[in-house]
């Protein structure tokens, strides 16, 4: 059998319902905590789980038979779980219980998915933005929600959006400039609109959660997020817990000190995370040198060509980038780092600078520092969003 680790015990953000729609109550705490170890870890055994769980077989048997008997558990055929006795049935969540709307939510266009209980995506949608009106938003999300919904022939149970700001609990989007908002009610206007559960959150946070139950999270209780783009990103779990504080959607990885020969980023910040990963301060340093206008693609591939002005950017970015995930690891103490966003080629074409100034920022003691690659586009973004409403409404009787 295999081992699974301690229960993912987070505490998810609340969804936001529409008055005249409330949901259903949710579980007692202790039969969700087996609910939520069952999705993240199963097909499992009960030995396994009242092992994790510290209780008896029995204990686990009772607990397990309203989640049975509502079909938020099944059972599966029988297997042998490796010790002398008889097989056992291994418990499990059926994935297509629920179906979940994740939607992140750009400058100029959302992208949307639709996933399974395990936010595992399905299908996917995009529309651009006329404008980033509230209204505009609003009616955007709802479009694509009910786009997947109905041509998937599929009922929705939730809605998660993610942005890039601050988002308060109570869905209220406090700070977003790219979206020119402060102190929106998104989370309850969505509610309404769509009559739903909707949960709002920011995207970096977004997508640890993404990954604490559906990624790196299933090995590991402690790890970082660190995401590379329009910005740059940082999250971070611990024990089992996606760290959120007042702070969170400030972008204040943003603006960590790394080379104090780098350029300036839009705050007067020399060297700072911004101007030395950003994808928009990559390209200015390339089309500022070379007189012509560059984007990410094409600074990519001048640098595949050998053009030095683009190989040294280029090479000072991986460079930097391997400082940023060396401090995430000594200053937050986690030996596991997952590098998202749409800039993630900086690390995949120059694996070998980055990895290197990581080393170089370790103590040669120091556990080895795993990484991992999320994908590149937006829809792990929106996935992301989809598993925030998962954690908070899965489970519900």
């Amino acid at each position: 059998m295999k081992s699974i680790s301690s229960p993912p015990a987070v505490s998810p953000r609340p969804a936001l319902h529409a008055e005249k729609h409330r949901g259903p109550a949710a579980l007692a705490d202790s039969a969700l905590e087996l609910a939520r170890l069952v999705l993240v870890h199963g097909p499992v055994s009960r030995g396994e789980l009242a092992k994790e769980l510290k209780l008896s077989v029995a204990s686990l048997t009772r607990l397990s038979k309203p989640l049975l008997d509502a079909g938020l558990l099944v059972e599966g055929e029988l297997v042998a779980d490796g010790t002398v006795g008889r097989p056992v049935r291994l418990l499990d969540v059926r994935s297509d219980s629920a179906w979940f709307v994740g939607v992140k939510v750009g400058g100029d266009l959302l992208t949307a998915v639709l996933t399974d209980l395990r936010a595992t995506i399905l299908a996917q949608a995009t529309l651009p933005l006329a404008d980033t009106s509230t209204h505009t938003v609003v009616e955007g999300i709802a479009q694509l929600t009910e786009q997947l919904g109905a041509h998937n022939d599929v009922v929705v149970t939730g809605v998660g959006v993610s942005l890039g700001g601050q988002v308060r609990p109570n869905g209220v989007v406090h700070r977003a400039p790219f979206l020119d908002w402060n102190d929106v009610p998104l989370g309850a206007l969505l509610a309404t609109r769509l009559e739903l559960p909707v949960v709002v959150d920011n995207d970096v946070t977004a997508l640890v959660a993404a990954e604490q139950w559906f990624g790196a999270g299933r090995e590991v209780a402690d790890f970082a997020v660190i995401t590379v783009g329009a910005g740059v990103g940082y999250g971070l779990a611990i024990r089992n817990h996606v760290i959120r504080t007042a702070d969170t959607g400030l972008g204040l990885g943003g603006h960590f000190p790394l080379d104090p020969t780098g350029p300036m980023c839009m705050d007067g910040h020399r060297g700072c995370s911004t101007a030395m990963l950003s994808i928009p301060s990559i390209c200015l340093q390339i089309s500022v040198a070379l007189g012509r206008q560059v984007n990410y693609e094409q600074a990519l591939e001048l640098a595949e060509e050998g053009n030095r002005v683009a190989v040294a950017v280029l090479e000072a970015a991986a460079k930097a980038l391997g400082v940023l995930i060396a401090a995430a690891a000594n200053l937050a103490m986690v030996n596991t780092i997952v590098l998202g966003g749409e800039g993630l080629a900086l690390f995949t074409s120059r694996k070998a600078t980055v990895v290197a100034a990581l080393a170089a920022g370790r103590d040669p003691e120091a556990e080895a520092v795993t990484l991992r690659v999320a994908s590149d586009d937006f829809t792990e973004w929106a996935r992301g969003a989809a598993a925030v409403a998962i954690q908070a409404q899965a489970f519900i009787l």
